[in-house]
């Protein structure tokens, strides 16, 4: 009897730009921004989507610093998805438009007081660059991080 491999969820997950047809997923996950922000950037290439059998389990709103540096605005994978190496695959899909476009960095920041995703910036190469103390709600400051491209 041979054996049977099967497909780890990682190799499973399609990553691409957000279509009209994720509007109302993006929408209810993304409550930062509102729903016509976010129309706009589905048109401009602005997001990226994870998706696990047709379905939607990670998600990359791309912001513009001056208009012209790319910077992560938000990234999250659903719980039950975290930790397969779906943000790594996100942020290669994401870091290929961005060469292709001429950028030659990307950034992107977490709280003062997140330790997990200032793990993970730095666990995919990003390095810390700044702070911008008391920027968040409570006083808590913003850890900048900036990665080559």
């Amino acid at each position: 009897m041979g054996l049977c491999s099967r497909m780890s969820v990682n190799e499973r997950v399609i990553v691409r730009f957000a279509g009209p047809e994720d509007l109302e997923w993006c929408v209810v996950e993304d409550s930062h921004v509102t729903e016509l922000v976010i129309r706009n950037k589905i048109v401009n290439d602005e997001i990226v989507i994870a998706e696990l059998d047709g379905q939607p389990i990670g998600y990359l709103r791309l912001e513009y610093l001056w208009s012209n540096i790319p910077y992560i605005g938000v990234i999250f994978i659903i719980e039950l998805y975290r930790n397969d190496g779906i943000g790594r695959k996100i942020l290669s899909f994401l870091e290929e438009f961005l060469r292709s476009r001429g950028h030659d960095q990307l950034f992107s920041s977490s709280q003062a007081n997140e330790p997990e995703p200032q793990a993970w910036h730095r666990s995919v190469e990003f390095v810390e660059c700044g702070i911008i103390s008391g920027l968040n709600e409570g006083g808590i400051g913003e850890i900048f991080f900036r990665k080559p491209l």
